[in-house]
């Protein structure tokens, strides 16, 4: 069982990882303790092509000064040789007698190390904060499980359910700390997705802003999915990059397509805020990893839904959802919620 020392350690290589770039490859990080519980040294790693976590860490000593250390690493060791070599031998070469990881490597090729530590004598442990690893990780993890890009899908919706007036009118449901919110969120993702129904009807620029209008260091990838053609004056066409346009109706297995194809473009995380129609289908299709819905005290009534149509019929299919936080933004609430489990249901 892990030590407070350990645990301490991993809270130290989590907060150190999150200093790695998030991209293709998952952000990890690394501390290496004495045998009696002191930090020799910690690592992360910092992008394609430079030294893992645990490598990263080793370096920092003199030969030989690992030698009965523990190494406390947010990601299973890989065993694998790609652009460097794999980690698990590096700790068996350092003498490290013992190894607590967070969460299993789920690659194909990098998996496995935890098995060639046991091999070779080291004394292995798994799953210490094994939950706020996977959050950090959420987006890499689907990437290599699914094959396809982490999905959240975003509404904003009246206390009855509504996300329009009767009208059509929608600005403003919820206040201004909920969508200063939003766009911190959407400057997290590497693509942001609307149907061209809302492109039509809001006309909506698909940037990520600061409160004052400016936009923010980091902008998603415009995604625009429907048959219909996007305006020349469409201020999704003033977007600083380019935006692309999957054609086809957005209810059919052409989401899927779409997302493998987001993925061999590097696309890691998308962020769906289309419309009603849009997030129904990626529910419909069981593609939501998450879901991120704002509701503002407000009654609007009418028939303007927040969600169209998922695929329930009876009460018995309706999709279960984990809440993971409930945060009060002003006077809106913000649930985040995940797919429900069979164990959760």
């Amino acid at each position: 069982m892990a030590s407070t020392a350990e645990r301490d350690a991993m809270r130290r290589a989590l907060a150190i990882a999150r200093r790695g770039p998030r991209g293709v490859n998952p952000q990890v990080g690394a501390v290496l303790l004495s045998p009696d519980g002191e930090v020799l040294a910690e690592g992360w790693h910092r992008g394609a092509g430079t030294p893992h976590a645990e490598v990263d860490a080793l370096s920092r000593l003199a030969p030989g000064a690992a030698r009965d250390a523990t190494a406390i690493v947010t990601l299973e060791p890989c065993n694998h040789t790609g652009r460097t070599g794999p980690c698990s031998e590096a700790l068996i070469a350092a003498g490290v007698t013992r190894v607590v990881y967070a969460i299993a490597d789920p690659g194909d090729h990098s998996s496995g190390g935890g098995a060639r530590l046991r091999a070779a004598g080291v004394e292995v442990e798994a799953g210490l904060l094994a939950d706020e690893a996977t959050a950090l990780l959420d987006s890499w993890l689907t990437v290599q499980r699914l094959r396809r890009p982490h999905v959240t899908v975003k509404w904003a919706q009246s206390l009855d359910g509504r996300a329009a007036a009767s009208d059509g009118s929608s600005k403003w449901i919820t206040g201004a700390q909920a969508r200063a919110d939003v766009h911190l969120r959407r400057a997290m993702a590497d693509a942001i997705v609307a149907g061209t129904g809302t492109v039509l009807a809001d006309d909506p620029a698909l940037t990520a802003r600061a409160e004052d209008g400016s936009l923010l260091p980091h902008q998603p990838v415009p995604v625009v999915v429907g048959a219909r053609e996007v305006p020349e004056a469409a201020a999704v066409r003033r977007h600083p990059r380019e935006f692309l346009q999957y054609r086809g109706d957005d209810a059919s297995g052409g989401l899927q397509a779409m997302l493998e194809d987001l993925r061999h473009r590097g696309v890691q995380r998308v962020f769906v805020e289309g419309g009603p129609a849009v997030a129904a289908s990626f529910l419909r299709e069981r593609l939501a990893d998450e879901l991120l819905v704002y509701v503002a005290p407000v009654l609007l009534g009418g028939d303007r839904l927040a969600l169209h149509d998922i695929g329930v019929t009876t009460i018995g299919e309706a999709r279960r959802l984990a809440v993971a936080s409930v945060t009060p933004l002003g006077d809106d609430l913000l649930f985040v919620a995940h797919p429900a489990s069979e164990g959760d249901a």
